[in-house]
């Protein structure tokens, strides 16, 4: 007895981990579609307003080709509810038969039991019944029989009527089920209606992009210096920062001057730094349009872009961009094509943020955690926000560092 107690209990604990599973798996695709959703407004409202201000084709069909991704996942995410929802269908339609079947049964017994009530309704028919029995034994089984025959038909009515409106209510999820499927097909058609406007577009841009060659090579070009600038820059205040000593100058007659005191290094902060690796939060909401290292032209595949030693994201105009950790604003600079630069020091680490209009700190500020540094400017008709994360002199890849 009390195995069999055990093992239901077991059961039940099963039933309660897979309706919560269930339960967060319908959360998670929730937030993933609304996601999805999200960046596919703000990639649209980007080449909206690249076609009024800008000419930069490439940046286009970056933004249509994470669009074109974006859709590809809603729709694989929308196959994924349909055939969820298909399996909640058959799992119903299975209850709904069970029900059925007890329904039947109730129904079946419920009539036999009329039927010998029926036979039995005259008085006379029941002391002679009673009176036929065997033994006493017999008769009083006979007797309590007919005595509890009409409230058996009772509760047998009240398990019908209880069975009837638990199918009733199965039958109603049932439908609901299937209209849900229908619903999601429908989202789906629409989806791939748009996904083949989308490969238009960007079929139009690389068709463009291949009779204007020598136009984008330039801008390539243009591009690849100011990220090489970017990168020098960077590169020569993490050295500063993270020098072990500054060289002494020389003084008159070969005397050497005093070092310029540098600040120690809060190895403790970075340490705190590199075990939040993978749980940073991003310093704004979009889509990553740039990943990180070396990435080749996606029309003229033998050309690589500059190499880019952080991720780019489309974002809305105005963006607010956050620190993504404690630490203190090590230098504010400005660079063509990248606008106000924030350089945040986290120890050995560094973390850059690009692309600025306005800037909401100064160089010595100690920030916090999720603190606004400054808000994205439009630059050229593009609203891109570009961010970097240092260990020390080596570029990290961002997208490890922060969260999924």
């Amino acid at each position: 007895m009390r195995r069999t107690f055990a093992y239901l209990v077991a059961a039940l604990l099963i039933l309660l981990g897979m309706a919560d599973v269930s339960a967060q798996n319908t959360k998670s695709q929730e937030q993933r579609r609304e996601r999805l959703e999200n960046e596919i407004k703000i990639l649209d409202k980007q080449l909206r307003d690249n076609a009024k201000k800008s000419s930069a084709a490439l940046s286009d069909l970056s933004l249509i080709r994470k669009k074109i991704s974006n859709r590809k996942e809603l729709v694989e995410e929308g196959n994924r509810t349909v055939a969820a929802l298909n399996a909640r269908i058959s799992a119903k339609r299975l209850e709904v038969e069970r029900i059925q079947a007890r329904l039947d049964t109730l129904t079946l017994y419920y009539s036999r039991l009329v039927h010998s009530a029926y036979k039995n309704r005259d008085s006379r028919i029941w002391y002679m019944y009673i009176l036929a029995s065997d033994n006493v034994g017999q008769a009083l089984r006979r007797y309590g029989y007919l005595k509890n025959i009409s409230s058996e038909m009772n509760r047998q009515a009240a398990k019908i009527k209880e069975t009837r409106a638990r199918l009733d209510e199965e039958t109603a999820a049932l439908e609901e089920l299937r209209k849900e499927v229908v619903a999601e097909r429908n989202k789906n058609v629409a989806q791939m209606n748009q996904l083949q406007s989308d490969e238009k577009d960007s079929r139009q841009i690389v068709n463009q992009l291949n009779r204007d060659k020598k136009k984008y090579e330039k801008q390539i070009a243009d591009k690849r210096r100011q990220v090489e600038a970017l990168n020098k820059e960077i590169a020569r205040i993490i050295a500063e920062a993270t020098a072990a000593t500054t060289a002494p100058s020389k003084g008159k007659k070969g005397t050497t001057a005093p070092s310029k005191p540098r600040t120690e290094i809060d190895y403790k902060l970075a340490s705190e730094f590199e075990a939040n690796k993978g749980k940073l939060p991003w310093p704004a909401d979009g889509p990553v349009t740039e990943h990180f290292g070396q990435n080749y032209h996606p029309v003229f595949k033998n050309v690589k872009l500059p190499y880019n030693n952080g991720v780019t994201l489309a974002v809305s105009p105005n963006t607010a961009v956050k620190a993504v950790f404690g630490g203190i604003v090590k230098q504010i600079v400005v660079m063509p094509g990248y606008n106000h630069c924030v350089l945040v020091q986290h120890g050995s680490y560094f973390t850059f943020y690009c692309k600025l209009g306005s800037v909401a700190v100064k160089a010595g500020d100690k920030v916090k955690l999720g603190q606004v540094l400054g808000t994205v400017d439009t630059i050229g008709g593009e609203t891109l926000f570009h961010f970097q994360i240092w260990s020390g002199r080596t570029p990290q890849n961002p997208e490890t560092w922060l969260r999924p």
